[in-house]
């Protein structure tokens, strides 16, 4: 039975002090016998994309491997942690993602996902700096069992949430940076708990928190069982290190691998979707 660490923590404008808050962070995450870590969209950095032309935001984007995702890598594989980050990534094409690479353990690089819907509203110009996503949707064998990202944005497409269930996902990692007041109350833990409940996976939803200029990020970060009920939550507006036990066999038994996907009919899918 795996435990799942969840880091809510600040990103305050030192990125090496945020890096070496994270890192001390998967040590805590460790003496506590977590053996899967997650963080937050953008873990180490300021929220950039508040800002339509953030001129820092260049400089940010790194190769994956690089130092950034070395420095996580060896911590994991010290720890024997499964990571699950995120970061800017720059591609070798010059083009800039929202990703989330996955360590395994041993330190491993299983893959990079990077998110596939770009939005941009107030506060939320993700067009400026994010190609989409070309890598899919996938499913990773880690340790801990197979895990899969939804970053962010991305957790607001059921098709997407569907595609890890479709790969065998049994926990989805979700970053995201999500502010005060920015959905209907409840509305974003409701569509978190539904996608667990229709696919059978265990939701692990990692939220930003603390005030960065014009946003204040909500926190409450919280893991979704198979059932949809919600099994572990964080505060609101202060950081945490939010710890949950996910027995892996309750997604062989959900109501959805009972049911649900016994009654699925692809065949006809994409018809209705085309």
């Amino acid at each position: 039975m795996p435990r799942i660490a969840l880091v809510q923590q600040k990103a305050g404008p030192d990125r090496p002090k945020n890096l070496e808050r994270a890192l001390e962070a998967m040590g805590r995450a460790s003496e506590a016998g977590a053996g899967v870590v997650q963080f937050a969209e953008l873990a180490v950095d300021r929220f950039f994309p508040q800002w339509p032309g953030a001129s820092e935001a260049r400089g940010l984007a790194e190769p994956i491997p690089g130092p950034l995702s070395d420095a996580v890598a060896a911590r994991a594989r010290e720890l024997s942690l499964v990571t699950v980050f995120n970061m800017y990534e720059l591609a070798p094409d010059g083009r800039m993602f929202d990703s989330s690479p996955v360590f395994d353990a041993d330190g491993r690089l299983l893959g990079v996902t990077r998110m596939v819907h770009i939005t941009d509203y107030k506060r939320f110009h993700e067009r400026a700096y994010y190609a989409p996503g070309d890598a899919g949707a996938p499913v990773y064998d880690t340790r801990a069992g197979r895990i899969g990202v939804a970053i962010c944005y991305d957790r607001h497409y059921p098709e997407y949430m569907r595609a890890l269930g479709v790969a065998g996902a049994e926990i989805v990692a979700i970053p995201q940076a999500g502010t005060v007041g920015e959905w209907p109350a409840g509305l974003f833990e409701a569509e978190v708990r539904t996608a667990a409940f229709q696919n059978g996976y265990f939701a692990a939803l990692c939220n930003r928190v603390g005030t960065e200029d014009a946003m204040e990020f909500a926190g409450e970060s919280f893991v979704v069982d198979p059932e949809g009920e919600v099994i572990a939550r964080a505060a609101a507006g202060d950081e945490e290190l939010l710890l949950a036990d996910v027995d892996l066999e309750i997604c062989r038994t959900s109501t959805a691998r009972r049911l649900f996907w016994r009654d699925r009919r692809p065949d006809l899918y994409p018809k209705w979707l085309a």
